[in-house]
């Protein structure tokens, strides 16, 4: 029933969510052109509110919970295991005021309504997976913006997508070269649950009815500690509130 009716609902849900990066790129240009960073940003969030709301249309439900009482003012990292690409749009619009940054693609950079501009102008690193040299330079950069502003990183440190909910293994090497330039970042784990199951037919139809959480989990002091460790702990939480095999 729930493929059933994606058949019907998801037209609504794709037009909703293209007709919102159809608008919000002026709106974005203009923002970062004459009234610079904070208002840009601001019109990112609202966009966002707008993209995971579309999830609606196809009974989908975001239920974001932070119950961590994060400080503000300090760079953090969130590490979020990785299901769809609906995760995106609920961590940007929620973490908006910590200045979470992503890591994208440099393939994002160009092509996209609104998406491909934030990407240039957001202050994430767009990175080239094929030119390792270029990769690290853009992770520097970034660490060193967090350390400078006091922003904050989103890292799926998984690496790809998991089709099917389980947490495939974290690499360290991206975690590893912010906390270098960053090393009072505070390390975050976010468990991500359910998201996958609306793409689990594809982007057409969407699955329907389906209720998807965000939770950000209990906060990971460095205090010195190797980036294996933390890393390795951050999966380790992230697997157990998924109910996964540790």
């Amino acid at each position: 029933m729930r493929k059933f009716l994606g058949y019907i609902l998801t037209p609504f849900v794709a037009f909703a969510f293209m007709l919102a990066l159809i608008i919000f790129q002026p709106i974005q240009w203009v923002c970062y052109k004459f009234f610079g960073y904070a208002a840009h940003k601001k019109s990112v969030d609202i966009l966002n509110f707008f993209l995971f709301s579309s999830f609606y249309l196809a009974g989908n439900t975001v239920t974001f919970i932070d119950k961590q009482n994060l400080p503000l003012g300090r760079p953090m990292i969130f590490l979020a295991n990785h299901q769809s690409l609906s995760d995106i749009p609920p961590l940007i619009f929620y973490l908006r005021k910590y200045h979470a940054k992503f890591i994208s693609k440099i393939e994002l950079t160009k092509g996209l309504p609104s998406i491909s501009f934030n990407l240039k102008y957001g202050g994430g690193a767009n990175i080239d997976r094929k030119d390792s040299k270029q990769s690290i330079g853009e992770l520097i950069k970034l660490g060193l913006r967090m350390k400078e502003n006091k922003w904050s990183a989103v890292i799926f440190p998984e690496g790809t997508r998991s089709k099917d909910g389980i947490v495939k293994p974290f690499q360290v090497g991206g975690i590893a070269t912010l906390l270098k330039k960053c090393p009072e970042a505070l390390l975050v784990p976010i468990a991500i649950n359910n998201s996958w199951k609306m793409v689990q037919y594809g982007n057409y139809p969407l699955s329907t009815f389906e209720h998807m959480t965000w939770e950000v989990l209990e906060p990971i002091e460095p205090a010195g500690r190797s980036a294996e460790e933390l890393v390795k702990e951050a999966e380790i939480r992230i697997k157990q509130k998924l109910g996964q095999a540790v």
